[in-house]
């Protein structure tokens, strides 16, 4: 008899175990409430570190997950979650009711909102801008101010909302450091006689790689990296930046006019991940994203037999980490359906 597994969210966790779980002969059923899957990574440039279009990594994920034993609803989010003995009942929003074996939760990450930095000025002033809007810039090959005008300064602010206590976020979001050494890279790039100043309170480069990258954006690139936080933004009359930081090493605050300011958005909890921990009884950790199992050997395993996870919604991930961690949570999946036969 075939099994059929539900795998909530269509980002790179979801599509990978959604592809997978169909070349083992799984039947799947893949709920993602965008009307397109793919998650972040639609929205991003490149990747590093080694800077390859996006593109390439979603074509894969396409290519492995888009067949014909896997049953793909967009637009559609998750209503009513229960178990029912060895099954489980998914009821979704357009009045749905799916039965399966197992389930695979993959509902990924949302960005911190910087708006709630509010000394930053996102949302408040025209030229503060999140890394994720920098992206979509990247994408679109102009890199310009709201009056049009090419940025000559730049500053990329790290850590926003995470290892932050006020916005509760003790956390690390693992990548903030490495997407603002790549996104410095590309502006250099894209806008040679730019200067590009970050400012940071440690450089968290723990990445195969992501070592090299930073030493070739301060080498090649004469990426400028100071060790401080930014305390406050604000604007002049004809639009400038003003912010206040303390050079830590050197010991002394500074005062910099700049055209455009990028925050580093750390990671949280995807909304989604919070509904689907509400409506089932999954249970969340300090961090507030999902609690395994086990943090050592059980990390795909949740605290209700047959559901799985997948990424993201256990702890920032990047894309490898990402992938590797689906594939890793198929293999418990199948274990778990030969048990339960």
């Amino acid at each position: 008899m075939s099994k059929h597994v539900i795998v909530i969210g269509g980002g790179v966790a979801g599509l990978e175990a959604a592809g997978q779980l169909s070349k083992a002969g799984i039947e799947v059923s893949l709920i993602e409430k965008d009307s397109l899957t793919g998650g972040h990574l639609n929205n991003w440039y490149k990747l590093f570190p080694d800077r390859r279009h996006s593109s390439e990594v979603k074509a894969y994920l396409d290519g492995i997950s888009l067949n014909d034993r896997i049953r793909l609803l967009t637009g559609t989010t998750v209503e009513k979650f229960h178990r029912n003995k060895s099954h489980f009942s998914i009821i979704t929003d357009k009045g749905k009711e799916l039965s399966a074996d197992a389930v695979v939760v993959a509902t990924g990450f949302d960005l911190f909102k910087s708006e709630k930095k509010e000394e930053y000025g996102y949302g408040i002033y025209d030229n503060v801008i999140s890394s994720s809007d920098l992206e979509v810039m990247f994408r679109s090959g102009k890199i310009v101010l709201q009056n049009g005008t090419v940025p000559k300064t730049i500053g990329i602010v790290h850590c926003v909302g995470s290892r932050d206590e006020k916005a509760g976020n003790l956390y690390c979001s693992k990548l903030c450091c490495v997407t603002a050494v790549k996104q410095a890279i590309e502006l250099r790039e894209h806008l040679p006689a730019s200067k590009v100043f970050c400012f940071y309170m440690d450089m968290r480069m723990g990445g195969a790689f992501y070592e090299e990258l930073y030493r070739e954006a301060q080498e090649e690139w004469a990426v400028n990296f100071i060790r401080g936080k930014v305390s406050e933004a604000s604007e002049t009359i004809d639009n400038k930046l003003v912010i206040k930081v303390e050079d830590t090493l050197a010991g002394r605050p500074l005062k910099m006019e700049l055209d455009l300011l990028v925050l580093m958005a750390g990671m949280e909890m995807s909304e989604g991940g919070k509904k689907i921990a509400t409506l089932s009884g999954l249970t969340t950790g300090q961090n507030r994203f999902f609690s395994a199992a086990d943090p050592h050997y059980g990390s795909n395993r949740s605290n209700i037999n047959g559901v799985f996870y997948a990424g993201t919604c256990t702890a920032p991930m990047n894309i490898t980490e990402t992938i590797s961690h689906a594939r890793a949570a198929v293999s418990d999946v199948m274990d778990y359906l030969k048990e339960s036969n």
